[in-house]
């Protein structure tokens, strides 16, 4: 058994085909075939059914686990002795928000890549709700979301305060409005985030209190999406306000303070705890959190 195999077996088990699996290992597929039948029979099983889409068995299940395990145990041992060297160097996956992508990302990366250009990162975005999951299950290595709740698996610390605004085109009915109250909501059309992301929770605890039943005419899985609806004037939209000084500089968005709304949201960076910290996360971290706050909230 060496590694190459295992890589093989992780790959087929994720893109159920051994030419797909060929194609991104840059393998032929005979030599896919081969390397897991070398598998089957020094092991004496069947971890895969060839049968399409290809899956595995039950017992290559069992084999994928404790391979996954084996393969993080070596990356670790790969990442411990390159950091001996004392340089700052490695891989990092980041998972946040579309808006934190866009509107945060840009000036932390930067910077931290002209210092320490041989850290490579790679940015998965996803639904608030999803970034501290997937720093749980190790699909990221960290995250940058909204901090709502405390879980003993996770580390995390504070980077900066976000709140959500109401926000309006410029030819909406309010949009000569600087100040508003939540019960004028009601009947307004309304663009939400999907119910499954962190701002809409806040927003549906908002109306709730206020027994409001809002007149919602569209979901959207990002605050992006929802502002190019709300520029268009398919109706008014609750957004992080971080995700917004573009538009509201170039003035195809109008905001409008709600009393109701006015709480401030800590967003933050998570790890799992325990986890083996490279010396490229170790940095990256230590950067972060040595921000001051306008470094992330400024327009500019």
């Amino acid at each position: 058994m060496n590694m190459s195999q295992l890589e093989t077996l992780l790959t087929i088990s994720k893109t159920m085909s051994f030419r797909k699996a060929g194609e991104l290992l840059n393998l032929t597929q005979p030599a896919v075939s081969a390397q897991i039948k070398s598998l089957e029979d020094e092991f004496k099983t069947i971890l895969i059914d060839r049968n399409q889409p290809v899956t595995l068995t039950d017992h290559g299940q069992v084999f994928l686990e404790h391979a996954e395990r084996i393969l993080d145990i070596v990356e670790e041992l790969k990442q411990k002795l390159d950091d001996l060297n004392q340089t700052p160097q490695g891989h990092i996956t980041l998972g946040t928000t579309s808006s934190i992508a866009i509107q945060i990302l840009p000036r932390v990366l930067s910077y931290f890549q002209n210092q320490y250009p041989q850290i490579k990162t790679t940015i998965h975005t996803m639904p608030s709700s999803q970034v501290m999951a997937s720093v749980e299950n190790g699909s990221v290595d960290v995250g940058i979301t909204y901090l709502t709740e405390k879980t003993p698996s996770v580390a995390s610390s504070v980077l900066y305060y976000d709140t959500f605004e109401l926000v309006v085109s410029p030819d909406h009915p309010m949009s000569t409005l600087t100040h508003t109250t939540v019960d004028k909501l009601k009947d307004i059309p309304m663009i939400m985030l999907a119910p499954d992301t962190l701002g809409r929770r806040f927003v549906d605890a908002i109306f709730r209190k206020y027994n409001i039943v809002p007149n919602i005419v569209m979901e959207l899985s990002s605050s992006e999406e929802i502002k190019r609806m709300v520029e268009i004037d398919l109706g008014a939209a609750i957004v992080s306000k971080l995700s917004i000084p573009s538009e509201l500089k170039r003035g195809t968005l109008k905001l409008i303070k709600v009393h109701e709304l006015e709480t401030t949201h800590p967003v933050g960076v998570v790890y799992k705890s325990g986890k083996y910290l490279n010396t490229a996360m170790m940095q990256f971290l230590s950067d972060l959190r040595g921000m001051p706050e306008h470094q992330f909230i400024s327009s500019e």
